[in-house]
């Protein structure tokens, strides 16, 4: 039996690696380096040891995120249903203190003066459209830098940190704590003391780092594509392949075959019959036929239409699939990928048991504990300005309440929440973010119906 571990590299070599047939993806089941080894020392296996090999990474999956079609609908569903039309957040009084200061309610006041310096660091900042690219940086750069700036009136200013600037200086190449540009306690990696962006120092309190699909012990995060990159790469490829073909096929009306006839008699007969005479030298004289043209073939003379033969049915199956494992990596189903619902029920998809739906859940409830810091530290940077109290968190507490994700019935929803405020474990703000209200409308007094006022007025005479 011949050596088949071989035969893979022998075809490369033969074939000169330029041959389209030759996936520069793929992966050789008999190479020594197939097999999974850890890149970094511990347990875990991240396919990058060193700020060179990240940032290849990156860059592949950035420009997937830039021109791959079935990546960009991907990440584009990711913000639209985990941020949607954005995530609200009040500021509520805290049960703190004494009995007596929890029942005269002394975080009340407060919670209005924070609401407001809440609201204007929320506008300021354009706070949707900046978590909108939060998630498209931390699903395509697989991290996210955000850095605080506070300024003298009280007022905090965030700002995006380019994932490469964030790298060890050369000063520190020596310092394993140092590594891609995190400094962390030598002792616990997880305890981040400080960054180095652009070569300079900065304290882990001016710094937001939030990376993904990585353990807590890993200092850089990997991208959402990295594992199904060659099947969105084979994807194109498809698709491309498949347009081509059929546009070939389909531009060929017809081939005339003369099965008795020299080379130069084709070429004079062509010359001959063609409707549309070639100006340029090599030209192909053209046939034109109107709709309905019926042909008749001579003795010895055959019609073949390429067009006829043309099946893309057998390629959409292979594309389905590709696009199917992509669709796993994500938790999401097919349509949302292919933008192609006629297979799938939305109804039942986007429901609150669904696969989709929890796995939004959690990103969600993952964004809501990050943003809720940033939050807390807006009311913190207010309060040395002299804008709010210096001990404004403990009276006052941020909450946030993102937008609904599974598909309900309207009224049933709302007559569940009614069920929670009537029994005290649901505010009436809380009411309103939910069905996107204004929490600080006031409500009118209702009228008593006539049973109460019959009643008031039988106790009076009583």
């Amino acid at each position: 039996m011949a050596n088949t571990r071989g035969l893979i590299p022998w075809l490369r070599e033969w074939l000169g690696g330029s041959s389209p047939w030759v996936d520069p993806d793929f992966d050789d089941p008999w190479s020594e380096d197939f097999a999974v080894r850890p890149r970094c020392p511990g347990d875990c296996s991240v396919p990058f040891r060193n700020e060179a090999e990240l940032a290849e990474i990156r860059r592949h999956c950035r420009g997937l995120a830039l021109e791959n079609e079935f990546a960009v609908n991907g990440h584009e569903n990711r913000i639209s249903y985990v941020v949607g039309t954005g995530h609200r957040y009040r500021v509520v009084p805290r049960t703190a203190g004494t009995a007596g200061e929890a029942k005269a309610g002394a975080g009340t006041g407060w919670a209005d003066a924070a609401q407001e310096v809440l609201d204007e660091f929320l506008e300021e900042n354009r706070w949707h459209r900046r978590q909108q690219e939060i998630l498209r940086r931390y699903d395509r750069d697989g991290e996210v830098f955000l850095r605080f700036f506070a300024e003298p009136s009280g007022r905090l200013q965030v700002r995006f940190v380019e994932p490469e600037e964030v790298a060890c200086p050369t000063r520190r190449r020596d310092d394993p704590a140092a590594s891609f540009g995190v400094q962390t306690d030598p002792s616990d990696v997880e305890r981040v003391l400080g960054y180095w962006i652009g070569g300079q120092w900065a304290d882990a309190e001016a710094v937001q780092h939030r990376k993904a699909n990585v353990d807590s012990n890993i200092k850089r995060g990997l991208p959402l594509f990295y594992p199904v990159r060659k099947n969105l790469r084979r994807a194109e490829k498809l698709l491309r392949n498949m347009s081509v073909v059929a546009g070939v096929q389909s531009a060929v009306a017809l081939i005339r075959k003369h099965s008795r006839a020299s080379k130069a008699a084709v070429e004079r007969f062509a010359a001959e019959t063609a409707d549309d005479a070639p100006r340029l030298p090599g030209a192909v004289p053209r046939l034109l036929f109107a709709p309905g043209t019926v042909l008749d073939a001579a003795a010895g003379t055959e019609y073949e239409f390429p067009a006829s033969a043309i099946d893309a049915a057998r390629y959409v199956t292979l594309l389905q699939a590709e696009l199917r494992a992509i669709a796993s990596r994500l938790v999401m189903p097919e349509f949302m990928l292919t933008s192609d619902a006629s297979n799938a029920n939305y109804a039942s998809t986007l429901v609150a048991e669904g696969p989709a739906v929890r796995m939004f859940q959690r990103l969600q409830q993952e964004m809501i504990e990050d943003d809720l810091r940033i939050m807390r530290r807006v009311l913190v940077v207010a309060a040395q300005a002299g804008r709010l109290p210096e001990d404004v968190l403990r009276w006052v507490a941020v909450e946030a309440v993102p937008p609904p994700l599974a598909v309900r019935d309207r009224l049933k929803e709302a007559q569940a929440d009614a069920v929670l405020f009537r029994c005290g474990a649901m505010s009436r703000a809380t009411l309103a973010l939910r069905h996107g209200l204004d929490p600080r409308r006031e409500t009118p007094p209702r009228d008593e119906d006539a049973e109460s006022k019959s009643r008031r007025d039988a106790d009076a005479s009583g």
